[in-house]
């Protein structure tokens, strides 16, 4: 590789190159040998706790001198408990079943001839990501699980805690006896890279971006490579007339405020005008007692005098902060025309005891992930039983929801015959 980091077309192409060669090793690397490299990845986390603290206090530091608000620190921040959380997150992605070479079907034709449908890697999937340096170890884990090189491209404000977590991975890697170019870091914060991943068709076979609206929209409006993305997380929750008012508040209270700077908070919640008397001024009590800011319609404002007036583009807003939008409607049916028209469909809820509005509700909302009396917090492939997740998709073609191993795959038709041919 050159160490000439000025030169970022070269830079990219020797690591395209390299990524490539150990995506040719990754698709038949057997299923134990990803799996101790994730194994070695974790302890090396564990045991370089201090280094990565150390490195990660250099990002927090030149993310407060920059001014990054409290909820990109926290994106930003790793602790013991964090990392704990990274390499448990290892062990449990070495845990899965290998999707690799899974017969996902079977047949054989009357003609002798045997067809089979099986799951083989995707090859080199590049990963643009911003502040939270966790994702460069469940990315370069869930990519190396289904067979995958990956090529990671961290923000500026995580590089020091990124690097610091790539290096344990890539010690995993080689005391598995795998190449350490599986998993790559651009090892330049220049934004010229990201420019040169996103045309680099030779060499990477998907991308997948994380982070804010304006990285999303130049992945999407300048990749030549196939992009899994969701733009942003305009989550909804809708309480319904028919739902329990202690389960209503609690699940609106975690869906807003467990962490607000993740894109499966709640943004906005609609509830029914015929609940907005007995379940609306508890649910407030908990979010105004958390600190949280409660922009809402007219209706809303009437009932309750803590409510600031809500604009047009509320509506339409992700916060990632302590702030929620509130919206009276009339029923379910309304409901799911306002996030249809308003969503980003990323992952909406409805709490309600009432199965005929759940149903209509899941069946009607265009999300990736539609939930029922649940926290809309839920929406992550580690919660799903992935392990972890790359990014959550809301496009319609070939993956969708949270991106994990099998998602990280496509198939091969292998057929298998005696001498037949074709009269």
């Amino acid at each position: 590789m050159t160490d000439n980091l000025e030169n970022i077309p070269a830079l990219m192409q020797d690591i395209g190159a390299a990524a490539k060669d150990a995506a040719g090793t990754l698709a038949g690397a057997t299923a134990e040998a990803k799996n101790r490299a994730l194994t070695e990845a974790a302890n090396s986390l564990r045991a370089n706790e201090a280094a990565l603290l150390e490195a990660n206090a250099k990002d927090m530091q030149a993310g407060a001198d920059k001014g990054l608000t409290g909820p990109l620190l926290d994106r930003l921040a790793l602790d013991a408990a964090r990392i704990d959380v990274m390499a448990a997150g290892l062990d449990q992605i070495a845990a899965l079943d290998d999707p690799v070479g899974f017969v996902m079907d079977r047949w054989q034709r009357p003609n002798g001839l045997d067809i089979s449908r099986v799951r083989v890697p995707l090859g080199v999937i590049g990963i643009i990501y911003e502040s939270r340096p966790n994702v460069t170890a469940d990315a370069g884990s869930l990519c190396l699980k289904s067979g995958n090189a990956s090529i990671l491209r961290g923000g500026s404000e995580s590089f020091h805690s990124s690097t610091a977590i790539l290096a344990c991975m890539q010690e995993g890697l080689k005391l598995a006896n795998l190449p350490a170019a599986a998993i790559q870091m651009v090892p330049t914060t220049d934004r010229a890279a990201v420019g040169e991943m996103l045309t680099m068709t030779d060499y990477i076979d998907v991308i997948v971006p994380r982070g804010g609206r304006s990285l999303v929209e130049r992945v999407q409006t300048e990749a030549k490579v196939p992009v899994f993305a969701h733009l942003e997380g305009i989550c909804h929750t809708y309480i319904d007339a028919g739902s329990d008012p202690d389960m209503a508040r609690d699940i609106v209270l975690n869906a807003k405020m467990r962490r607000t700077s993740i894109c499966g908070a709640t943004e906005t919640l609609l509830i029914d005008r015929r609940a907005a008397a007995t379940h609306l001024p508890m649910i407030l009590d908990a979010l105004t007692g958390a600190g949280c800011e409660i922009r809402g319609d007219a209706d809303s404002q009437a009932l309750d005098g803590r409510i600031g007036a809500a604009k047009d583009e509320d509506w339409k807003a992700e916060y990632l902060d302590a702030v929620i939008a509130v919206k009276q409607v009339d029923g379910v049916e309304e409901a799911v025309r306002h996030i249809n028209t308003h969503g980003s469909e990323h992952t909406d809820a409805i709490v309600t005891d009432d199965a005929e509005a759940a149903e209509t509700f899941l069946n009607g909302v265009n999300s990736a992930i539609a939930m029922h009396n649940t926290s809309t917090q839920f929406a992550d492939g580690g919660e799903f039983g992935m392990g972890a997740e790359i990014g959550i998709s809301t496009g319609k073609m070939h993956a969708r929801g949270p991106v994990g191993v099998e998602q990280l795959t496509t198939f091969k038709y292998v057929v298998r015959g005696s001498g037949q041919i074709r009269p």
